[in-house]
């Protein structure tokens, strides 16, 4: 289990602070366990935090009071995310709801605040991180659009590997397939079917419990 020491150390803004700096980011940093199923944060917040997936996984979604749900990204251990909200002065337009028990930074809206002021490194990230936000997004537009159910699937796996955005993942992912459903927007038996597909591609190898990926390139391209 990853601590917050060890999502920084992953983090490429927060090695490049000095001594003092890391350490106030730790002292207006609080880390919370959310249990399954239960909210990181909710539409219609107030925005006082910066977020970070220290050990778990989340998804972005939204509830509508009609009934109608959608999920948009899968958010996985060493993944930051929120700063868009925190920039803008509204109330928070999304979910967050823990996929499984996950621990998760809350950083205070403060310090986000001095650090956009001070590091130039933290800026960097932050234009890097929303640069392929936005590409992240627009890529799952042009496979709704264009790729098969088995080719959705493969590109909604791959996305939780991306190493910019999650430099904390490993290539085994704990993660049943109810929650890959909720993920990609499909039943849980077509993932069941896409899996199958998938493995016998030699792409990934599925354990109960557990995914593996084991050709990560080729699984970001599956379908074309």
């Amino acid at each position: 289990m990853q601590s917050l020491d060890d999502m920084l150390q992953a983090s490429c803004w927060a090695r490049q602070l000095s001594a003092d700096e890391l350490e106030q980011v730790k002292g207006d940093t609080v880390v919370r366990t959310v249990p399954a199923g239960q909210y990181v944060c909710m539409k219609g917040d107030a925005v006082e935090h910066w977020l970070g997936v220290v050990d778990g996984l989340v998804k972005m979604a939204s509830n509508w009071s009609s009934g109608k749900t959608t999920s948009f990204v899968g958010l996985s251990s060493g993944g930051w995310f929120g700063e868009g909200s925190l920039m803008k002065d509204e109330p928070r337009r999304y979910d967050v709801i823990a996929l499984r028990e996950s621990r998760i930074a809350y950083m205070k809206r403060s310090r986000f605040q001095h650090l956009l002021d001070h590091s130039i490194p933290f800026n960097r990230f932050l234009l890097i991180q929303l640069n392929e936000r936005l590409g992240q997004f627009i890529g799952m537009m042009e496979h709704e659009r264009l790729l098969n159910t088995d080719a959705r699937l493969a590109r909604c796996l791959a996305s939780m590997f991306h190493p910019l955005l999650y430099p904390g993942s490993s290539l085994e992912l704990r993660i049943s397939q109810e929650e890959i459903g909720l993920l990609a927007g499909i039943s849980r038996q077509r993932v069941n079917q896409a899996l199958h597909v998938l493995e016998q591609a030699g792409l990934v190898r599925v354990d109960y419990g557990t995914l593996t990926i084991l050709d990560l390139d080729r699984l970001r391209c599956f379908g074309e």
